[in-house]
């Protein structure tokens, strides 16, 4: 089967790899659309991932894939189930790692609640909770969201954002768009995004009421004039030296802040002298799985809309990802969709 790896930094192919090998809890999937990661990907490909990785490996982790063969103990998925974050193994040989492995033909979801009845050790399992089925009607183009959703919701939520509140985004990349999307769901007072001016349209359809751009050379000032009173919550979802620091001034006393983007991960420093008062620096990080059912809902009532972060009309063939990543690098899109085969 075909499938994207990243040979070494900087370079991204796409060649033949051994078909999965369905085991007893396996569900095999015929992988259909994968997104791109501006964050993940990009730094996996550049050679920038904060943690190490061994190359050559199988990339994406944005894939949704339907159910074509199920192994002799699985119960909780069956043929033709829509399933997210679907990926590949790594090689038996040892002639690829993973990078989660979604940008390929077929992949595999695991049974982890048949695995879990079993009395299997938790350790097996607990990491594959991300794979469960989707409601049918669901499109699944559209359903490479669910990743980003999932991730950004519970990130928000363990943060403690509640009704009322007020959220001020750092970036207006996919993971700043969903944080935005998620606090107007939730009934936040105000949320702000500081983005790129690029991206006002795809903030304001959020539903997000105040656009910065984050290029300003007065941006705290215009924040602070939008905002007298101050946010209490500031997510970072670029990570990039600086930023949060540099937008502190606009948190209210007593506030919360989290860094969720990875850019520079391990070198932002935040002085907190910037700040109005005292403040909570908050990582409790996040669980996919936990946010799984209330990211159905939100999609099946018309919340959560797609199209404000890719086109799914507009998708790049499997061999021709660089193309869809040189789009997302040019900033021609949000995320750019991955035909990974067809229905």
């Amino acid at each position: 089967m075909k499938a994207a790896i990243v040979e070494k930094p900087n370079t991204l192919v796409v060649r033949d790899i051994p078909e999965p090998v369905c085991g007893d809890y396996d569900a095999l999937c015929q992988l259909l659309y994968g997104a791109t990661c501006t964050g993940t990907d990009q730094h996996l490909i550049s050679g920038r991932f904060p943690w190490p990785i061994k190359y050559p490996a199988v990339l994406g982790h944005e894939s949704v894939g339907r159910v074509v063969k199920t192994g002799s103990r699985v119960r909780f998925l069956k043929r033709g189930d829509l399933v997210a974050r679907v990926g590949t193994p790594r090689s038996p040989t040892g002639a690829f790692e993973i990078c989660w492995g979604g940008f390929t033909e077929l992949g595999l979801a695991k049974d982890f609640r048949a695995m879990k009845e079993d009395g299997r050790p938790e350790s097996e399992w607990t990491g594959s909770r991300i794979h469960q089925p989707l409601p049918a009607g669901i499109d699944p183009a559209g359903a490479t969201m669910i990743i980003t959703w999932r991730e950004t919701l519970s990130y928000i939520t363990r943060l403690g954002f509640k009704p009322g509140m007020s959220l001020l985004v750092v970036g207006s990349g996919g993971n700043g768009l969903s944080f935005a999307a998620h606090a107007v769901h939730m009934g936040a007072k105000a949320v702000g995004v500081a983005g790129s001016q690029g991206r006002k349209s795809n903030v304001m359809r959020t539903g997000a009421g105040l656009f910065f751009d984050y290029k300003s050379p007065k941006l705290v000032d215009e924040i602070k004039a939008a905002s007298p009173d101050g946010f209490d919550f500031i997510i970072d979802a670029v990570g990039k030296k600086g930023e949060l620091d540099r937008v502190l001034p606009a948190l209210k006393s007593g506030g919360t802040v989290g860094i969720y983007g990875i850019d520079d991960f391990g070198a932002c420093l935040i002085n907190p002298n910037n700040s109005r008062g005292t403040f909570t620096f908050c990582k409790n990080g996040y669980d996919e799985a936990e946010t799984h059912e209330r990211v159905v809902e939100l999609i099946r009532a018309g919340k959560l809309d797609a199209s404000i972060w890719l086109d799914p009309a507009h998708t790049y063939p499997l061999a021709d990802i660089n193309a869809a990543f040189d789009a997302v690098r040019g900033r021609k899109c949000v995320k750019a969709l991955v035909r990974l085969s067809g229905e």
